[in-house]
This record gives C-alpha cells, sequence and structure tokens, in this order.
C-alpha cells in the first residue's frame, strides 16, 4: 500500500484535474487506486463536487472519497467554511483518522487550496501531509507566468518530503512553460514533470509497480 498526497501551489490550478487524471493513468496500467480528500469546500450550484469526480476515476463510491459531513458548500477555506456555515471545528487528527488508505496499491490523497492554505482549526496542508506520512508528495502548480515563485515557496514549505512538481496545463509550444520547466530542473533541481503519463510513472515507481 503506497500513499500519495496531492498538494497545490494555490486554489484553481488543477488538483482534482491532475488527481483523476492520475489514477485513471494508473489504473489503465494495472495498477489499483483508491482516491481520497479529507475535507472539500464548493459553491453551493456546483452540479458535482471534487468527490464525485474522484470517484468517477477510481471506480469508488464518493462517500468513501469525502464523508458526507466533510462536504461544506461554501467555497473558502475548509475551517473558514465551518466557521461561516455554524459547524463546530474539525482537526487535523480528524482528518486523517476519518478518511484512512484503502487496502490498495495506491491511495491518492488530494488536499484542498494551497500547501500553506488553512485545512483544519489547528493547521494547514503541510501539517496534514505530515500526519499522513506519504511515500511521495505531488505538487501541482500551474506551467505560466509566476510559477517559479510559488513552487520554489511551496518546495521549502514541503521541506522533508520526497517531492514531484507537476506543470499542468503545460504546452510544449509554449516558449514561457518549456523555460519555466527547465529553470526550475536546472537551478532548483526539483523533480519536474510535465505530464500525467510521466507522473504516474513516477508514482509507480515509488510504488514499486
Amino acid at each position: 500500500m503506497t500513499v500519495i498526497a496531492v498538494a497545490g501551489t494555490g486554489t484553481e490550478v488543477g488538483k482534482t484535474f491532475v488527481t483523476a487524471a492520475l489514477a485513471r493513468e494508473l489504473r489503465a496500467r494495472g495498477v489499483t487506486v483508491a482516491a481520497r480528500k479529507p475535507v472539500l469546500s464548493y459553491a453551493p450550484g456546483d452540479p458535482t463536487t471534487d468527490a464525485e469526480l474522484l470517484a468517477a476515476a477510481t471506480g469508488e463510491d464518493a462517500d468513501a472519497v469525502c464523508p458526507p459531513h466533510r462536504r461544506l458548500g461554501l467555497p473558502m477555506a475548509p475551517p473558514m467554511a465551518a466557521a461561516a456555515l455554524g459547524l463546530a471545528p474539525f482537526t487535523i487528527a480528524e482528518l486523517a483518522a476519518e478518511v484512512r488508505p484503502a487496502a490498495r496499491t495506491v491511495t491518492l490523497f488530494e488536499t484542498a487550496g494551497g500547501v500553506r492554505s488553512p485545512i483544519a482549526a489547528d493547521g494547514d496542508t503541510r501539517t496534514l501531509i505530515d500526519a499522513l506520512g506519504p511515500s511521495l508528495v505531488v505538487l501541482v502548480a500551474d506551467a505560466g507566468l509566476g510559477t517559479i515563485n510559488v513552487v520554489r515557496m511551496s518546495l521549502d514549505a514541503l521541506s522533508g518530503h520526497e517531492v514531484c512538481t507537476i506543470l499542468n496545463r503545460y504546452d510544449a509550444s509554449d516558449d514561457l512553460h518549456c523555460r519555466n520547466a527547465e529553470w526550475l530542473r536546472t537551478k532548483t533541481a526539483a523533480d519536474v514533470v510535465t505530464s500525467v503519463d510521466t507522473l504516474a510513472r513516477r508514482v509507480r515507481a515509488v510504488a514499486g509497480r
């Protein structure tokens, strides 16, 4: 059993898209995959939440991906959404205990917000990652302008963990995207990939598959 945490440099960088695509790619190669989202917040009018999207990618029930009581119908950082909705605060330990790794080869834990975004009353995404003890952290970042700064800050925050950064929405014909990837690889020695299939190979190596 291998635990992979999926974090982002911020919101709207495509964590759920990458997690779902990674799950499908691994399943296509015979790897049994589960997805977990310890807590999520969403706009009430959204037709589907991240839980449904991840469940569709792994073939699981959405309630196994994210417990219904941890789905917060307000687009704010989870502890803020809980407070605004009049719900009881929750802790990192509670999130880690509620959504456990499945008895499968690879469990993908998708976090919320950025690496230092609050995710519980007593901690941020980095704190939750520490509690999960993953074999690998996948850091999802945008490929465009500004990504070098936020990737470097996120990698600093994730010091002590093995991290593979994926530049989402990467376009090999875009000179800026290519230069960003090259700079991160050569100037920071970061483990950077630009496609989900390459990321899947990286995860399979960690999982011994």
